[in-house]
């Protein structure tokens, strides 16, 4: 019987991560979550396993008093989802005009602060003897865009998106193998798109390369969380997990 986990959720107030944590907390398990924006749905406060701290984690402090804090909230903190996702003032445009300070804000405060995030709770880990890491990449971190999905000059896919997210795997993988027979479990989670209120022409073209539904909800992830948070999932690890709706095949 899977017992009740204490997890910390960066970017816990986000679209994949609201879902994410009132799933869990549904579920029996505590959660933290560190976003620097406030939870939307306020009814989550009432419930006790809901614990917040507002953090900027693109600086090593914050990273530093968001484990700390977790530690003395929990004693033992069992897993970490890192689904934080801070952007750079003109996240988004083409590789055309992709200006180098933005390029480098961009990889610094997203791949960047993901390395720096899990050399630190991997120490908390270590000091455990168990832990469980699950970090977030993207289809586009494996796959090339279809480019042709995307409405001219309505919106793009990010170069340096693709290099954060293909950076996550290989990074996933390096961390696998570096803390093997340590107790510990490092993963990956590869969704395809969200919904987010996309352009219609672009939601059309993606749908067409998916089995069934095209885009998912942000919850149609919750299960896969569950599983690999999980006993059910003991010997897993190393792995980039994709959940797409088949469009990557």
């Amino acid at each position: 019987m899977n017992k009740t986990k204490n997890i910390i959720i960066t970017g816990g107030h986000g679209r994949i991560g609201s879902a994410l944590t009132e799933f869990l907390i549904s579920n029996g398990h505590n959660v933290l979550v560190s976003d620097i924006k406030p939870a939307k749905n306020k009814t989550i406060f009432k419930n006790g396993n809901y614990n917040f701290i507002k953090l900027d984690l693109t600086k090593e402090k914050n990273i530093k008093k968001l484990i700390k804090f977790g530690k003395k909230k929990f004693k033992i903190i069992d897993g970490l989802i890192h689904l934080s996702y801070p952007k750079s003032k003109n996240w988004g445009v083409d590789l055309s005009i992709l200006k180098q300070t933005d390029l480098n804000q961009g990889l610094i405060n997203n791949l960047g602060a993901t390395i720096i995030l899990s050399k630190n709770i991997l120490k908390t880990f270590q000091q455990q003897k168990k832990g469980n890491l699950i970090l977030f990449s993207s289809i586009y971190g494996v796959f090339t865009p279809r480019f042709s999905d995307y409405p001219k000059g309505k919106i793009y896919s990010p170069a340096e998106y693709a290099v954060m997210k293909s950076g996550t795997i290989s990074f996933v993988k390096y961390l696998a193998k570096k803390y093997q027979k340590k107790g510990i479990r490092i993963n990956c989670i590869s969704p395809g798109g969200i919904k987010d209120g996309q352009n219609t022409k672009f939601i059309k073209n993606y749908e067409k390369n998916c089995n069934s539904k095209g885009l998912l909800d942000a919850a149609d992830l919750n299960g896969l969380v569950k599983f690999l948070i999980s006993e059910d999932s003991l010997y897993i690890n190393g792995q980039n997990i994709i959940i797409d709706d088949g469009w990557s095949l």
